[in-house]
């Protein structure tokens, strides 16, 4: 399949919302040399975000159309086209914590369900994407390539079909976080885990894993792995954002750390997202940080001002041009790495693949 730069695409879509270019000026705004630079780049190397919910959000509220302008969400199709949103993870986690293995199957086949319900209402939009060369391909033919997952590692408990069914179902991530096999070091059973994804190209997601799982877990899979929702704890010392250990172990295994545009993560304004992002670049390498912005609720989550919304993508982009960021950097940051570690994992099931069959 035709790779993303083979095509290149179009401007986004004029802007809609308060996070777009479209927006009042507010202190600190780029200026609209880099706003209009910030939009060439995206028109070629779109944002591939790491975390939205709104999967949950259309679960127990149905009736939004994303087809058009939604006030009543914070994500639709014309906001992602908007930002320059080519590919999106969709979260596939629940707020509420089922009290037995069995409910949190269950709610996670549920959240399944509606998310392969959302692909085939808006097809014209979204496609599903298995793989990373699905990835380019449906951003190359106009759609917001969607990657599901992750979904918790609850599901597992002494067996890896669960995991299989959900690879079958199109799962490619999966959270390890609060799994009392990934808790307190790996166990037997985590390892299993651990090997199992390797051999399935699925993603490890270590969002909510205490620092030395995570490391742990980064070191003991052959593929990268990926936090698709966090900040750096050494900017704020928030308790779901990755330490720099954490990073030095994400670099050392060409993992990625996606930056969220969550207030309590990151400070109220565009400004901080970007020192965030900026930290993780510093420590973990160009090819280890991405966007995980965590869009997809209802109104009432604090946004940092200017990244209200996912039209606002280009404000940030616009804002690490205006710092000297290379394009080639920035372009690893919105697809590139994304798509790297999707197609990294894909290289080691090949190569687990092979030796099991050498």
């Amino acid at each position: 399949m035709a790779d993303l730069q083979d095509e290149p695409h179009t401007s986004p879509a004029t802007p809609v919302g308060p996070g777009s270019l479209g927006a009042e000026d507010t202190p600190g705004t780029p200026l609209q040399g880099a706003l209009e630079r910030a939009a060439a780049l995206l028109s070629v190397h779109p944002v591939a975000d790491g975390c939205n919910t709104l999967v949950w959000t259309l679960r127990t509220s149905p009736y939004h159309d994303i087809e058009t302008s939604d006030t009543g969400v914070d994500t639709d199709i014309p906001r992602l086209r908007a930002g320059g949103v080519g590919a999106q993870f969709w979260s596939l986690l629940t707020p509420r914590e089922a009290a037995v293995a069995d409910q949190v199957v269950s709610d996670t086949l549920e959240q399944i369900d509606v998310a392969l319900a959302l692909m085939r209402r808006y097809p014209d939009g979204l496609c599903l994407a298995l793989s990373a060369d699905d990835l380019a391909d449906a951003r190359n033919r106009g759609r917001i390539a969607s990657f599901l997952g992750p979904v918790p590692g609850r599901t597992l408990t002494d067996s890896l079909g669960v995991l299989r069914a959900f690879h079958a179902l199109g799962v490619r991530i999966l959270a390890p976080a609060g799994a009392p096999w990934a808790m307190e070091g790996l166990t037997a059973f985590g390892h299993e885990v651990v090997r199992e994804m390797n051999l399935l190209a699925m993603l490890l997601d270590l969002t909510g894993c205490p620092p030395a799982a995570a490391c742990q877990l980064a070191a003991a899979s052959k593929a990268p792995v990926i936090i698709s929702h966090t900040a750096a704890a050494a900017l704020n010392p928030h308790p779901a954002n990755v330490t720099d250990e954490v990073l030095l172990a994400l670099r050392a295994a060409n993992g990625l750390a996606m930056i969220s545009f969550d207030t309590a993560l990151t400070g109220d304004s565009l400004h901080a997202v970007a020192d965030h992002v900026e930290h993780v670049r510093a420590v973990a390498g160009p090819h280890c940080v991405g966007l995980g912005a965590g869009f997809g609720a209802e109104p009432g989550i604090p946004r940092p001002m200017g990244l209200t919304d996912p039209s606002g993508y280009p404000r940030l982009v616009a804002e690490l041009l205006e710092r000297g960021w290379p394009e080639a950097d920035l372009a690893l940051l919105t697809w590139g790495n994304a798509q790297r570690v999707v197609r990294d994992a894909e290289f080691t099931a090949r190569a687990a693949q092979h030796r099991r069959t050498a």
